[in-house]
C-alpha cells in the first residue's frame, strides 16, 4: 500500500483522501461528485458507534443450525437488519430446514447487484475463550488493534455489518445507492447449506437474482501485512456421517456391552475403523475411492502462475505458525503445498464418536460408532457423483452396512478472471492502494455454485477489506480500529463497499 492510501490509524481522519483519490483515479459520473463521497464519509464516521453496536447485537443473537438454536429468531433478526438498512421488500423464505431471508432495495438504478449473507454461526465452547463469545467485547490485540471478539465476528457478521453500514451511511448522507440490491441470506451455511438451493429456487428470488450482474459475500480479505486476496473460486463441500452399528451390520452388539465380550463378539467400532482405512491410500491423505479423480479438472497454466505469485508474496513461516504445523505433506515445498491446497480433492475425518468418551475408562464394547466426514471437491466434481462413488466403494469393500447420512453439501464454484465483477473488485483495491493477489481457488468452501451454476450462471465471489481471524475457533475477532495503517478498520471497510457499489454502477 502507498503512503497516500486512504487508510490511517486515526478513524476520525480516515478516508479524508478517499473522495479526492476516487475522483482523480475514476472521473466517472458517480464518483466525480466529491461532495457526495465526502458526505457519505462523514456519515460513516458519525455512525461508527452505531455500526459497532450493530455487530455486537448481532453476535449476541446467534443461530446455530447444527443445534437448531434460534432458527426463527435468527431469521427474524436478519429481516430486521435488512429493513433497517433500507430494503423495501423483505420476507422469510421457507425451506425444509432453516428458513432463508430475501430482500430487495430498488433504488431506481439501471443495474442490480446480488449480495449473499449467512446469518448462522459455528458452535462454541465458552470455556475455550478469553472473552465471552456472545458479548462482542472490544479487545486490544497487539498484532491487530482494537477488535470485536465473538462468535461470528469475522465469519461473517463483521464484514456483512460493514456492508450494511455502507447502506446506512448512504441514506444518512441523503443519497441513493447507485445500484439496486438483491439480498439473499441463509441460516445453514455452517452445516454445508443443505437447503439453500430451495431459497434460490423460490420464483421471486430466482427472478430477482437473474437481473444481477454478479454476487458477492462480504468478507475481510486482508492479511496481517495488508495484502488482500481476490478469490476466483472455492472448493465444494459435502458433510456426512458414516455410522457402524450392530443393528445394521447384523454382527456385534445392539447396544454397549462389557468389553470382555470382545473375545467372542464383533466390534462395530473396529468395523468402522477398518472401513475408514480403505478411503485413503497408505500415505494417509490421497483418496482411494475408485473414480475419485475421474472428473477433476487440472489447474491451468494461468492458475499455476497465480499460485506461484501468491507463494512469492506470502510467508511460509507465517502460514505454518498459524496452522501449528512443522511440515507439509511429503515434505513438499511452499509452492507445491499451495498447488495441492487448490487442486486436490479430499476425504477428511472431522471427528470420531463411539462408546464411552468421559474421564477414565468404562470397559465397554460399543454397539455403535460414528465418523463425521467432509469431502472437498474441485471442478468438475459434483456432490451427487462423489457421494455415489463413496457408497459404491464401501459396498464393494464389504462395508455396505455402514450408513452414509449426507447432512449437507454443494459443488465447487469458479468465476472467470476477466468477468466484470472481478474487474470491479480489482478497481476498488487499486484505487485504495491495496496490494492484492488473485487466488485461483480457496480451499475453504461457500455455496457460490448456487450462483455460478445453472440456471443463474453469474460471476460470484468473496470481497471486502478488513481483517479478522479465528473463524470456527475460540477468540474469533474482526478488526474495528487497525494498528496497521495498511489494514482497513470498520470505517475503511465500509467506505470500500460504497466505492464498490459505485464501481458496479459504472462497470
Amino acid at each position: 500500500m502507498s503512503d497516500n492510501a486512504p487508510f490511517t490509524m486515526d478513524r476520525r481522519g480516515v478516508l479524508a483522501g478517499a473522495a479526492a483519490g476516487a475522483v482523480l483515479l475514476a472521473p466517472g459520473t458517480a464518483l466525480a461528485r466529491a461532495g457526495e463521497l465526502e458526505a457519505i464519509r462523514k456519515a460513516i464516521e458519525a455512525g461508527h458507534d452505531a455500526s459497532v453496536k450493530r455487530i455486537q447485537d448481532w453476535i449476541a443473537n446467534p443461530t446455530i443450525a447444527a443445534e437448531k438454536l434460534n432458527v426463527d429468531g435468527g431469521a427474524d433478526y436478519m429481516m430486521q437488519l435488512a429493513r433497517d438498512a433500507g430494503f423495501q421488500r423483505v420476507r422469510k423464505v421457507p425451506t425444509d430446514g432453516v428458513p432463508g431471508v430475501f430482500a430487495t432495495l430498488d433504488a431506481g438504478a439501471k443495474r442490480w447487484m446480488g449480495i449473499y449473507f449467512m446469518y448462522d454461526v459455528k458452535q462454541f465452547d465458552p470455556a475455550e475463550w478469553t472473552s465471552p463469545p456472545l458479548e462482542g467485547r472490544i479487545v486490544d490485540r497487539p498484532d491487530a488493534g482494537k477488535v470485536i471478539m465473538g462468535r461470528g465476528a469475522v465469519n461473517q457478521k463483521g464484514p456483512q455489518a460493514a456492508f450494511l453500514a455502507a447502506l446506512h451511511a448512504i441514506r444518512a448522507a441523503g443519497r441513493t445507492p447507485p445500484v439496486n440490491i438483491a439480498l439473499v441470506a441463509e441460516g445453514e451455511e455452517e452445516i454445508a447449506s443443505p437447503h439453500f438451493h430451495q431459497v434460490i429456487a423460490d420464483p421471486e428470488v430466482l427472478a430477482a437474482m437473474k437481473k444481477c450482474m454478479g454476487v458477492i459475500i462480504p468478507s475481510a480479505s486482508q492479511g496481517p501485512n495488508g495484502n488482500a486476496s481476490l478469490v476466483l473460486g472455492a472448493k465444494g463441500a459435502v458433510e456426512l456421517q458414516l455410522i457402524a452399528s450392530g443393528e445394521k451390520w447384523g454382527r456385534g452388539p445392539a447396544k454397549d456391552i462389557h468389553s470382555s465380550q470382545m473375545a467372542r463378539v464383533d466390534s462395530p467400532a473396529w468395523h468402522l475403523v477398518q472401513a475408514l482405512s480403505t478411503l485413503v491410500e497408505e500415505d494417509g491423505h490421497t483418496p482411494a475411492v475408485a473414480g475419485w479423480f475421474e472428473h477433476v479438472r487440472p489447474l491451468t497454466d494461468r492458475q499455476k502462475a497465480l499460485i506461484a505469485e501468491a507463494a512469492r508474496q506470502g510467508s511460509e513461516a507465517d502460514a505454518k505458525k498459524a496452522l501449528g504445523v512443522q511440515r507439509w505433506i511429503n515434505d513438499e515445498d511452499w509452492g507445491a503445498s499451495l498447488e495441492r491446497l487448490a487442486a486436490q480433492p479430499t476425504i477428511n475425518i472431522q471427528g470420531l464418536v463411539g462408546g464411552y468418551t468421559g474421564p477414565g475408562g468404562k470397559t465397554v464394547l460399543p454397539g455403535r460408532a460414528e465418523a463425521k466426514i467432509d469431502l472437498r471437491l474441485v471442478p468438475d466434481m459434483t456432490r451427487e457423483d462423489a457421494v455415489a462413488k463413496l457408497r459404491k466403494h464401501l459396498a464393494e469393500h464389504g462395508f455396505g452396512d455402514i450408513e452414509v447420512n449426507v447432512s449437507g453439501g454443494y459443488g465447487p464454484t469458479q468465476t472467470p478472471e476477466d468477468s466484470a465483477l472481478i474487474r470491479a473488485e480489482q478497481a476498488v483495491l487499486t484505487r485504495a492502494g491495496v496490494t492484492y493477489s488473485l487466488v485461483p481457488r480457496s480451499a475453504g468452501s461457500w455455496p457460490g455454485v448456487v450462483f455460478t451454476g445453472a440456471p443463474l450462471r453469474l460471476p460470484a465471489g468473496q470481497f471486502g477489506l478488513g481483517r479478522g481471524d479465528g473463524a470456527h475457533a475460540p477468540d474469533e475477532y474482526f478488526v474495528i480500529e487497525s494498528s496497521n495503517p495498511k489494514v482497513a478498520g470498520l470505517n475503511e471497510a465500509t467506505m470500500a463497499y460504497v466505492d464498490f457499489l459505485h464501481e458496479i454502477a459504472r462497470a
